[in-house]
């Protein structure tokens, strides 16, 4: 059930209530405009959380590129976290991972046609991604985890929080896994309640919704993962080898899918070292080694090795709904429309 993985250490409270003044202060510098948010001339999406980790924010993203890929030239922005580079890059299939960081490479090689970049300065990297020599001419722009990134005013702003690990029964950093403070959910167009169980009931939808306390104008969807039906044919006993921040709800569902299973959990963004390949293969033993597909780019020299894909599949039919937001906003504001509106 939801706050169910939600662990607090009640003696870093105070320093707690310090990172939250901090935070505040900052927010209220953007809210008064002390500091200032930039718009861009291009659909301009972002896709974050308040919470460090775990949200599924990479799965979402993935959904908003295939759904806008279709018709327009899609550009993912990311921090690349972990990444071995400085600046700005703009990747093609041959970048290293090293150079991007682990979801960006995964995004690059899942859909070739879309541009992917890394930016830590987000405007900066806007900026790069709308010149004429990007080809083709960047039409949306997706934000990877930018929430707090306010230096830029995205057109839609795309909050993510786990059913399991709910914003409101969390705390601030170091205590808890909050960025910032829970207010900070009332900057968000959308909220989607993520990782939720395929059965969720009306009870605790509305439970949720009433305890989230959002603006009539603020939209909450509810998600689940959607797995293959090969799973089932994966042998006996297989490995599942993780570094993901939050494996809990994936084992769960896997268990409906797979009879029996072991279960390999390393940190988030977890460099696997040649120590722990040679681990994980003495651990398999020969049986099949599962994965997710954000762990594949990292997991060298295995053998043996399939890899989990991952969709989001929106709850109560709400998927259309969702998908015309993104649609009709993406449309309104696109480049044409802006330098026609100039033009009169």
């Amino acid at each position: 059930m939801e706050g169910d993985h939600i662990k607090i250490t009640p003696w870093l409270l105070p320093f707690s209530w310090l990172y939250g003044l901090v935070v505040s202060i900052r927010n209220l510098m953007f809210d008064f405009g002390m500091l200032k948010s930039q718009s861009f001339d291009v659909p301009t999406i972002c896709v974050g959380n308040i919470t460090v980790g775990g949200t599924g924010k990479t799965p979402h993203t993935e959904y908003l590129i295939r759904l806008l890929s279709r018709h327009h030239q899609v550009a993912v922005l990311s921090r690349g976290y972990k990444r071995k580079s400085n600046g700005y890059i703009l990747a093609n299939n041959k970048t290293p991972m090293s150079a991007i960081g682990d979801e960006p490479y995964q995004m690059k090689h899942k859909f070739p046609r879309v541009h992917v970049a890394v930016d830590k300065n987000r405007c900066h990297g806007i900026q790069q991604l709308m010149k004429n020599n990007v080809k083709p001419a960047t039409e949306v722009v997706l934000l990877d985890d930018a929430f707090q990134h306010r230096y830029v005013k995205p057109g839609i702003n795309i909050l993510l929080m786990d059913y399991h690990r709910l914003i409101y029964f969390d705390r601030l950093l170091p205590a808890g896994r909050l960025r910032e403070p829970k207010s900070g959910r009332m900057r968000a167009d959308i909220v989607i309640v993520t990782k939720c169980p395929r059965y969720i009931t009306p009870m605790d939808r509305r439970g949720i919704e009433r305890s989230l306390d959002l603006e009539k104008w603020q939209k909450v969807y509810f998600t689940t993962y959607r797995y293959p039906d090969t799973l089932s044919n994966m042998g006996e006993n297989p490995l599942l080898v993780t570094g993901i921040a939050s494996p809990e709800q994936m084992v769960y569902d896997l268990q409906k899918l797979i009879p029996k299973f072991e279960v390999m959990s390393f940190p988030d963004h977890h460099n696997f070292t040649s120590k722990d390949i040679e681990h994980i293969r003495q651990r398999a033993a020969g049986r099949t080694i599962l994965t997710t597909e954000k762990d594949a780019t990292r997991l060298h020299g295995l053998k043996g090795v399939k890899v989990i894909p991952i969709e989001v599949e929106f709850l109560d039919g709400k998927a259309e709904e969702f998908n015309q937001t993104i649609m009709g906003y993406v449309k309104k504001n696109s480049r044409n429309s802006v330098l026609n509106k100039k033009r009169k």
